[in-house]
């Protein structure tokens, strides 16, 4: 006489999602580290609701109203011609905190007057 098979057990479904939340984890880990920083010497400026993307080229712009691209001091002339050729139509600034308004305008309207078709500004969201 034949005795049926036992029943198999089914999967259990929680060992499934633990890994997919395991690897989303992950890849948020290796995508945080993968932006470099603009310039370790400036303090951005602070917003509180302003909804921001993290750089991938900005213009780093610092107090004395030196500018920096990929670490390297260029004009925003420079800047936004190799933006543009690139195939960007928006440019992005990370100015420093205490960098005068009149200079921040000033580089803007550069940015714009080379072609640029919007000019964002980088800056830092602060928890209350």
């Amino acid at each position: 006489m034949r005795l049926a098979p036992p029943p198999r057990r089914k999967a259990e479904p929680t060992i499934t999602l633990i890994n997919v939340v395991f690897l989303m984890l992950i890849f948020f880990l290796v995508a945080g580290q993968v932006a470099a920083p603009v310039d370790r010497d400036i303090r951005l400026i602070d917003a509180q609701s302003v909804a921001t993307r993290a750089p991938d080229d900005a213009l780093a712009v610092r107090a004395d109203g030196s500018t920096l691209w990929r670490n390297e001091a260029t004009s925003p002339e420079t800047f936004a011609r190799a933006r543009l050729a690139e195939g960007a139509d928006v440019l992005r600034l990370v100015p420093a905190r205490d960098l005068p308004a009149r200079d921040l305008l000033r580089i803007a309207t550069a940015l714009r007057q080379a072609g640029a078709a919007e000019v964002r500004l980088v800056t830092e969201r602060t928890t209350p």
